[in-house]
């Protein structure tokens, strides 16, 4: 699978994606051909899947997330199925998570501040079909924030 060098490659990339190619390889002890050889095949082979931007929401003025623990009425057919779908069409709606157990469906949403939330919540998260309960978990503060995967 990965070698140590494609490892090496990988946690330079992963700490600075803007790094240019020939530093990138020169960090890593390769030249600039290889590097891309190795980038290319790592890529081609799904370990990286893409590059990009990360914005700060709260820059933008989205200030409120809240995580919402979602449980359906699975004695209607497509329920998970048209949850979903549904769910994907709200904008303030930034993930997904599909969960075995009392929790089904656990969606991240953001919204500019209470009020906006609460009329997020009125307007496009009650009207979500098939809920049979919903909780709300308010975010407080992030403490550990990684994307990254230790390699």
């Amino acid at each position: 699978m990965l070698d140590d060098v494609d490892r090496r490659l990988l946690r330079l990339y992963q700490s600075d994606p803007d790094l240019n190619l020939a530093d990138l390889a020169t960090q890593a002890g390769l030249s600039a051909a290889k590097a891309t050889r190795r980038l290319d095949k790592l890529a081609q082979s799904g370990v990286i899947e893409g590059v990009e931007a990360v914005i700060d929401w709260a820059a933008l003025g989205y200030v409120v997330e809240v995580s919402l623990r979602v449980a359906l009425d699975k004695t209607q057919t497509r329920a998970f199925d048209n949850f979903i779908a549904a769910a994907r069409a709200v904008p303030q709606v930034i993930e997904i998570q599909t969960f075995l157990g009392r929790v089904d469906v656990r969606l991240s949403v953001l919204a500019r501040d209470m009020a906006d939330y609460q009329q997020l919540y009125r307007d496009h998260i009650l009207t979500l079909p098939h809920i049979a309960d919903i909780e709300a978990l308010m975010l407080v503060s992030r403490i550990k924030d990684e994307t990254g995967v230790p390699l």
